[in-house]
This record gives structure tokens, C-alpha cells and sequence, in this order.
């Protein structure tokens, strides 16, 4: 999907990134969560009129890969082919992310321009060759320092096992290359210090200060054991080690030595979103490597959670991995969406539970907010046709909405768009929706119309109380349109159903060029809209097995 309302030749783009994903399995809940945020993120600053990019991609190289591909009977570009066009891109079309680029680290326009950086780090003299033994985790593609391993137990008694996979560790010795890392660590703690926001949250960040600090060593950039990867410029016995060839996707996608003005207008990354078990990677090595390369910085690295299923971190190995589409199927995609970045502060771990998603859908969507739209619709199909009726003076009720809605917008696009406080955000548009519902509640129009409309009543209360009600649906109306608005980056296909609902194209113009600048300005609805009342924006889930 292309951005909208953002060409701006010229001016940097606002760069988001996601991990490129290890493709030795189907995607999961970890997975898309942070492409959802991601996607999120980038629809917020699009709508924000701004010059976007947003990249996602796939990690297809290392040694797990090969035996994940051997283990499977085929190559590992076939296995990598094949989940990449069976699972991966197929997910993210479901989910609806509107990524710019979709980079694949076997794709020649990224291996070519990894094995010219490497070669430009060794010309630089940052590159030597040098031995090195230690525990190895495949899963991990890392070498281990035997401080982390855990103990083994039961079936893995007597051996020393990965903190995060649980697995036994492999003792590997090879002949490598190494990049001198160990001289970056003080420029990287005085970049730490000018810019505190390079790593959020602050957890995330101490914890990589602390790890700093305490010194770092040299890095291993070949391996000698296997060859599925980049193959070593100037010795092809080697292959580059898988995190060195996928951290530089962040800069082969965007032009690095290719394109010369797409890499001026892009790069470096605005944000790039990493889960915290890579956080590593991103904040010490990849900066480390941009320094050594004489290359700009990333402005922020953003960590995220783990997200946990029964007190385990949701991964495959640990068999909690989850599909996306068996909650997309129940609870459908824009919920899928809202959730996750609703239920859980993003750089926080969080649990799921289909108990918290069913709980939150049916208080916060199906009766909050699609009950709603359906009444507001319902109402001036009943009383005025369809069609929207002008609205009278505005008095201290519907200021207090017209006041809320610009807080709303205010906070929403501070929370959400500034600092990556996805539930903050999305909070500040709901706390306006449940303004408007007690509104209805307190105005209750239901009520005035008896009078408006009753045979009986006097013609000046009769006229009084019509344009009381049409001032109410007014507002009621007029605050759904804003909703539409502020809620399509996270919910794009309810947040178009309730603008066709509202009669608000052919007045205002395609929902995705409404600027959010403009979302609180009030009185954009023309009256004389034709409101239509369609199916629920958010069915009772009952009505969606």
C-alpha cells in the first residue's frame, strides 16, 4: 500500500522498522504485534500529512535456517520461499499492514550491499581474523557467555541450556573474523547520555547502559562451520554472521549504495521496533556498526514486551505460539488490531487471554462504541429520515463534547503518535466516545421527540423540541465523524464503514485525507448528510461464530 497524502519530495521520511523475522516457522501473536504497532504508527503520521516509510521484511540466512530447511527435505531458499509466499506476506495482507517494502535478506539488492559494507569495514581496518570458542545457540544464531546458561534438568540434566529457548547450547570453535566492538563502548554510553531517548523504555535502557558499561568484547561477523549466507568478500569460506547481514536491511532497503536520494530522504530509521530479546542487537552492535561505517544513528529504538501465555513468553519453541487468524476469525481484523495495543503498554510484558479479548470487545467496541454509531443512526433514520438535520445553538452540553473531542485529539495524537503509548492514545479517543454516550444518556433524545413529534404537544414546544433533537444527533453525529477519523490507523476498515455510514465522502473527501490536525475541528459534518444505518461495526460475538 502506498502512502497517502505524503510525497513530499525532499524531506526525510518518518522511517519505521520492524525486526526483519526469522522465517524457520509461521508467524505468531509476537510477530504481528509489533507489525501491527508499527503499521499503527505509520497510518497515525501519514494521516498526519507527513512523508512516511514503513519497512518490514524476513531473516532467511544461518544456521538454523539450513537445518530447519534440511529437516523439511528441501533447500533452505525453497523453505524460505515458501513460507515467505505462503504465511508471512499472506498474514500481513490479512491484517491489513501498509508496509512501503518488504525486504528479504536473500534478495540480491540486500547481499550485494552487505558484502560492500563488510568489505568497507575491513578496508577500514575494523576487521580482523582471530579464533574463538564458546556455547552456541542456534536458535538464538548467538554466542552465549556461560554466566546466562541455565542448568539443565530431566531430560537435559548435566547440561547448560539457553535462557530464552531452554534448549541445550552447542560448544563451537571456529577460525573468525571479528569487528572491534570493544572500542565503541564509550562512544556508545556518551551517545546513550546526549540522547536518552535513542532506547525506551528506560527499563530497556539501563539495563543496555549496564551492560555497556561493564565492557564489551570483540565480535565474531563470520561463520566457517556452514555456508547458507553472505558469503565473506575476500574469503569465501566464510559466510557473515546472520545479525550483521540482517541489521544492515535497515539501510540496504532504503537505497544504501544504490540509490543515493532515497537513502539521503529515509535513512536513519525514526524508530526502529524491536522485541526486548533483541534489544541487544539494535542498541549496542547496529549503532556500533554505523559509527565504525561513518553513518547516522537511528533517533529511537523502541523495545517491546513479550507477550505471555500462561506465564511463558509466546513463542513456537515454547508451544505457546498462537495464530493471529484464530482470533481474527472470532473476533474479526480491526479488533485484532485494537486489542493488543489497547490491553498492553507497549515496552511492557503483557498476557493474553481470549477471556480479557472477549471482555474488552463486548464493553469497549460492540457497546461503547458500534453501539453507538448503530443508535446515532438508528435516531436520525427514525425522526429525520435519514437525512442529518441542522443543529441549533450549541449550549454548555454540547460544549462539554466539543471541548472533549479537542482534548482527545490533543492527547491522543501526543500519546500515540509522539511517545508510542498505543493504549494511551487509544484510551483518549474512548474516554470520548463514553463522553458521548453520556451525553445520549443525559440528553435523551428519545425522550425529546415524543414532544417534538407528539400530535398534542403546543407548535412552539413542538418546534422547540425538534431542534433540540436535531442539535443532539448533531453532536452525536458530528463525534462520530471525528472517531472515524482518529481511529483508522487502528481500526481502517470499521473506521471506513462508519464514514460511508455517516454520508461523509462525497462532503468531505476519502477518510485517509482527513488530516488529524483538522479531526477536532468542529462542525465538519454538513447537515443534510444522508446517515444510513448499516450492519454492526462491531457484531455481539455470539453473531460472529
Amino acid at each position: 500500500m502506498a502512502a497517502t497524502g505524503s510525497e513530499q519530495a525532499g524531506t526525510k521520511a518518518y522511517y519505521v522498522s520492524t525486526p526483519i523475522y526469522y522465517v524457520n516457522d509461521a508467524p505468531h501473536l509476537g510477530h504481528a504485534y509489533t507489525t501491527v504497532a508499527g503499521d499503527v504508527l505509520t497510518r497515525w503520521h501519514r494521516q498526519r500529512g507527513e512523508k512516511v516509510w514503513y519497512l518490514t521484511g524476513t531473516d532467511e540466512h544461518g544456521q538454523k535456517i539450513m537445518r530447519t530447511a534440511e529437516a523439511n527435505g528441501v533447500s533452505p531458499l525453497e523453505w524460505c520461499d515458501r513460507l515467505v509466499e505462503e504465511s508471512w506476506k499472506p498474514l500481513w495482507e490479512h491484517l491489513q499492514i501498509a508496509n512501503d517494502d518488504f525486504i528479504r535478506t536473500t534478495e540480491k539488492r540486500h547481499t550485494d550491499r552487505v558484502r560492500e559494507f563488510v568489505q568497507d569495514l575491513h578496508d577500514r581496518g575494523e576487521i580482523y581474523q582471530g579464533g574463538y570458542e564458546g556455547p552456541y545457540c542456534v536458535p538464538c544464531e548467538e554466542y552465549k557467555t556461560y554466566g546466562e546458561l541455565l542448568d539443565g534438568e530431566g531430560e537435559y540434566e548435566g547440561l547448560k541450556l539457553c535462557p530464552i529457548h531452554k534448549k541445550p547450547v552447542e560448544m563451537l570453535k571456529e577460525e573468525n573474523y571479528f569487528f572491534k566492538l570493544s572500542a565503541y563502548g564509550e562512544r556508545l554510553l556518551a551517545h546513550y547520555e546526549a540522547h536518552p531517548e535513542f532506547i525506551q523504555p528506560e527499563s530497556a535502557r539501563n539495563e543496555v547502559v549496564q551492560f555497556v558499561r561493564q565492557g564489551l568484547e570483540d565480535l565474531s561477523i563470520s561463520r566457517s562451520t556452514f555456508d547458507w549466507g553472505v558469503k565473506i568478500p575476500w574469503d569465501d569460506k566464510h559466510v557473515i554472521y546472520v545479525w550483521i547481514d540482517a541489521l544492515l536491511n535497515y539501510a540496504t532497503a532504503v537505497g544504501y549504495g544504490s540509490d543515493q536520494k532515497k537513502f539521503e530522504e529515509t535513512f536513519p530509521a525514526d524508530v526502529h521496533l524491536v522485541g526486548k530479546d533483541i534489544l541487544r542487537f539494535h542498541a549496542v552492535i547496529w549503532p556500533a556498526m554505523l559509527m565504525a561505517n561513518g553513518l547516522p544513528l537511528p533517533k529511537r529504538i523502541a523495545a517491546n514486551g513479550w507477550l505471555m501465555v500462561g506465564g511463558e513468553k509466546m513463542s513456537k519453541s515454547n508451544l505457546t505460539g498462537i495464530s493471529p487468524h484464530e482470533l481474527t476469525d472470532h473476533f474479526g481484523v480491526d479488533a485484532y488490531r485494537w486489542y493488543f495495543l489497547r490491553a498492553i503498554a507497549f515496552g511492557q510484558d503483557g498476557s493474553f487471554s481470549w477471556e480479557d479479548f472477549s471482555a474488552r470487545y463486548t464493553s469497549e467496541l460492540a457497546n461503547d462504541y458500534g453501539n453507538l454509531a448503530s443508535r446515532v443512526a438508528a435516531m436520525v433514520g427514525k425522526y429525520f429520515d435519514g437525512t442529518l438535520p441542522e443543529p441549533a445553538a450549541q449550549g454548555e452540553a454540547e460544549q462539554a463534547i466539543t471541548d472533549g473531542l479537542a482534548r482527545a485529539v490533543r492527547e491522543a495524537d501526543e500519546k500515540l503518535g509522539e511517545h508510542l503509548d498505543f493504549a494511551g492514545g487509544i484510551a483518549a479517543v474512548f474516554d470520548f466516545i463514553k463522553q458521548v454516550n453520556g451525553y445520549l444518556t443525559e440528553q435523551a433524545p428519545w425522550k425529546v421527540a415524543k414532544t417534538a413529534f407528539a400530535e398534542a404537544a403546543d407548535a412552539a414546544d413542538s418546534a422547540e423540541a425538534q431542534a433540540r433533537l436535531a442539535t443532539i444527533l448533531y453532536t452525536a453525529a458530528e463525534s462520530l465523524r471525528a472517531c472515524a477519523v482518529l481511529l483508522n490507523a487502528v481500526m481502517p476498515e470499521s473506521s471506513a464503514k462508519l464514514w460511508e455510514s455517516l454520508g461523509a465522502e462525497p462532503a468531505l473527501g476519502a477518510l485517509a485525507d482527513q488530516p488529524l490536525a483538522e479531526a477536532g475541528r468542529w462542525g465538519q459534518l454538513p447537515a443534510g448528510t444522508t446517515i444510513t444505518k448499516g450492519a454492526a461495526l462491531f457484531p455481539r460475538l455470539e453473531e460472529t461464530k
